[in-house]
């Protein structure tokens, strides 16, 4: 196993793990052989599932890839709060013609069988959402072999992540698409949230911490990787940029979505999930949004079967659209060919910067 973060891939860039089937093992083997760090997101699926696209995945390519873990929640849910927001979406399951989904789906996301099998059947990278695992958990994983990653979003997040074990931080800046990654979701915010910018989070967490810094939010082109290289991260991770490839598993509406002007932009949302997280403003975001309670994952079992239905009649209307700041900048592009795209963007950008800083006014 690859002792240093460095030692991964040949480029800083890894493919962000998208929960909810956009990161499948089509796509980490694609980014894998094109020389950037491949990710499969653990998160929805049962520990088989996990265990089966691991097992896919390593058919497609022999490169270190990583797994992506949510980590289980507190129950915070209102069960009142629950019932007056399932009441608010009554009006979609007539317009769909479906059911609301059964609240009662399972809190923890399988996390204990899923770190039995990643004990067993080591990783290259295991990393971390919604919270830090205990110092058990991550020395266990250091035993094996395996290089641990923990999503933060404050300074202090990063220190308690370092404090546990961690090997890394992915520094997740309020830019990010999908589920802000904050260790504590507060149930009385209403979801649009005050986080920091990617750049000025990583100077934070740079000064607060000693370990590496994958950086997160928005990025989108190489020169902006280049830019939070520069500004002290090791890797820089990129989610939106790869939900348009062919070997995405997005839904075509939410890969054509990314670039539509119809989507004008993004905001943090609570309507789909319950937890605060970026997507492309649409008709379901604007009518449910105000109301949605802090209540994950109970709103996203909830409101699950009407994203199916949306998604059945066609309808990017009710789809949860996760999508970063930076979605415009979307490339239909192999994911293969994005990431040579990409390094070479950064390579420009970074040697036109030691040029800069080299030369001198004649």
């Amino acid at each position: 196993m690859p002792t240093a973060l460095t030692d991964l891939c040949r480029y800083p860039i890894v493919q962000a793990p998208m929960a909810g089937g956009g990161s499948g093992p089509g796509l980490a083997a694609a980014v894998c052989g094109a020389g950037g760090l491949g990710f499969l997101a653990a998160g929805y699926k049962t520990a088989d599932g996990m265990y089966q696209e691991i097992k896919q995945l390593r058919s497609l390519t022999d490169r270190p890839f990583g797994v992506n873990l949510f980590m289980p929640q507190p129950s915070l849910a209102d069960p009142a709060a629950v019932e007056v927001y399932r009441e608010q979406l009554a009006g979609e399951t007539a317009w769909y013609e479906t059911e609301l989904g059964d609240i009662d789906g399972p809190s923890d996301d399988g996390y204990e069988a899923k770190l039995a099998i990643l004990r067993e059947d080591p990783v290259p990278m295991v990393s971390f959402t919604f919270g830090c695992p205990s110092r058990a958990v991550l020395d266990s994983f250091a035993k094996v072999g395996t290089y641990t990653v923990v999503t933060v979003t404050t300074a202090a997040e990063a220190q308690a992540a370092q404090w546990s074990g961690a090997d890394a931080v992915c520094v997740q800046g309020i830019e990010a698409g999908g589920h802000q990654g904050t260790h504590r979701d507060d149930p009385h915010a209403d979801g649009s949230g005050a986080g920091l910018g990617l750049l000025a989070l990583l100077g934070q967490v740079r000064e607060a911490v000693q370990i590496p810094l994958i950086a997160a939010g928005g990025l989108m082109r190489g020169s902006q990787i280049a830019a939070v290289l520069a500004a002290g991260a090791s890797m820089a991770q990129l989610g939106t940029a790869f939900l348009a490839t062919p070997e995405s598993g997005a839904h075509p509406l939410h890969k054509q979505a990314l670039t539509n002007p119809l989507f004008t932009h993004t905001e943090l949302t609570r309507a789909f999930s319950g937890r605060p997280a970026r997507g492309l403003v649409n008709r379901f975001m604007r009518e449910h949004g105000p109301y949605a309670p802090a209540a994950y994952p109970a709103v996203h079992y909830l409101t699950s079967t009407v994203r199916k239905a949306a998604a059945k009649a066609g309808d990017a209307q009710g789809l949860s659209l996760w999508a970063g700041q930076g979605h415009r900048l979307a490339r239909e592009l192999p994911a293969g060919r994005l990431v040579e795209i990409l390094a070479g963007e950064m390579d420009a950008a970074r040697a036109a910067l030691n040029l800069s800083a080299g030369g001198g006014a004649s």
